[in-house]
């Protein structure tokens, strides 16, 4: 997933091709044979009515899509070794060799929702439209995206609360998370709400459920936008430089994150292309296929931003420190002037790591704060990473 915005999660790049391997004998007939041994113990493959349409989608795209399925499967996992709490990813059906494909979903399969541009709310507002369709064709697709106020979109700060945003002691993301609501209530204002009454019966922006778009679903949709596209070359033209285009790529935007990942995303938004997951290793059957959002340079500063949770190696917190103290170019978002991160370190003094995490303990197991715990949790690291320099 993935899933940034307008950061996006990753660029994919043409990479070289991979030198032939010989491929690994795996033990699973593929997700539509049911074969055995297709997960670890850690691992249970998702068969749900639900996604078992999603895999009918996926081979409706040909065998070249298809094929994928005899790869890869969803699953769930623990969010952590030992924990009761599942999340949803991308699971190996069969051992794959370094070099090897593991995900090549065809160009024709993805959602272009246009150029790359800074501003997330004007794909948002395209897939929007594309969400609320009558008998769309990819309603197999839309119908696996995290749901509307799900736990997911409300880690990101775009639904913080003004406590949790103050909470985060972060001047920057502040200003940011707050112009980035303004442009979506103009979007919403300007493009959408005009369909919803008068002339339009509204049914172009009606979720399928019936509910008529709001302002809330277009940050939803913004989020969305932030968390899962891609931005992919377009082309190599004659003269100049390949343009950049969003896309939403069904099952590949389904791997989670891991920053070591040493998978490579590779291909080209053209017809015809193959927009691919290439093993960076071998790959065991069970194991979960996680790719690195932001390319490896994003820090937990976008992560909260745009993704909806925080990474939780200190690398993540080390890259926000070091954009902080002029150490690291920002590659994405608010980057502030000299002013604006000495302002942001100045606020993040307000209390110390020590008082921070007693505050986050006194919040214990209450419900109705997560935005705040986030927040807390974020200038806690931020601050480590800080003294760390």
């Amino acid at each position: 997933p993935s899933p940034s915005p307008s950061p996006s999660p990753t660029s994919l790049d043409m990479a070289k091709k991979p030198k032939k391997k010989p491929k690994k004998s795996g033990s699973s007939t593929g997700v539509k044979g049911f074969g055995t041994g297709t997960s670890s113990s850690s691992s249970t493959i998702d068969r749900s009515k639900q996604t078992m349409s999603f895999y009918e989608y996926v081979e409706s795209f040909g065998p070249v899509a298809s094929s994928n399925l005899k790869r890869v499967a969803l699953g769930y996992f623990p969010l952590y070794p030992g924990s009761s709490t599942q999340i949803r990813g991308v699971v190996a059906l069969n051992s794959i060799a370094k070099g090897e494909v593991i995900l090549g979903i065809p160009y024709e399969m993805a959602l272009n929702l246009g150029k790359e541009s800074s501003d997330p709310t004007l794909p948002a507002y395209t897939l929007l439209q594309e969400i609320c369709k009558d008998n769309n064709s990819r309603e197999p697709y839309i119908q696996m995206l995290p749901e509307f106020n799900g736990s997911d979109c409300l880690g990101s700060t775009d639904f913080f609360g003004d406590a949790a945003l103050e909470a985060l002691q972060h001047p920057m993301i502040q200003e940011e998370t707050l112009e980035r609501r303004s442009n979506t209530a103009a979007r919403f204002e300007r493009d959408v709400e005009p369909l919803l009454s008068g002339l339009s019966d509204g049914k172009l922006f009606t979720l399928p459920d019936g509910t008529p778009a709001t302002e809330r679903v277009l940050a939803w949709a913004v989020w969305l936008i932030t968390s899962r596209v891609l931005t992919v070359q377009g082309p190599i033209p004659e003269r100049g430089s390949p343009v950049g285009y969003r896309l939403m790529i069904p099952l590949l935007d389904m791997c989670n994150h891991d920053r070591k990942s040493p998978h490579v995303l590779t291909g080209r938004a053209e017809p015809g292309g193959l927009l691919k997951i290439i093993a960076g290793r071998d790959v065991e059957v069970g194991e979960q296929i996680n790719i690195c959002y932001g390319g490896g340079v994003a820090g937990n500063d976008r992560f909260i931003q745009d993704y909806g949770f925080l990474d939780d190696v200190e690398e993540a917190y080390d890259i926000t420190a070091k954009q902080l103290k002029g150490m690291l170019p920002v590659m994405e978002g608010n980057g502030g002037s000299a002013y604006d991160r000495v302002e942001t370190i100045e606020a993040l003094e307000d209390t110390t790591v020590e008082e921070d995490e007693v505050e986050l303990a006194a919040l214990g197991e209450q419900t109705g704060v997560e935005d705040v715990k986030s927040a807390i949790a974020f200038r806690i690291g931020l601050k480590k990473a800080l003294a760390r320099l």
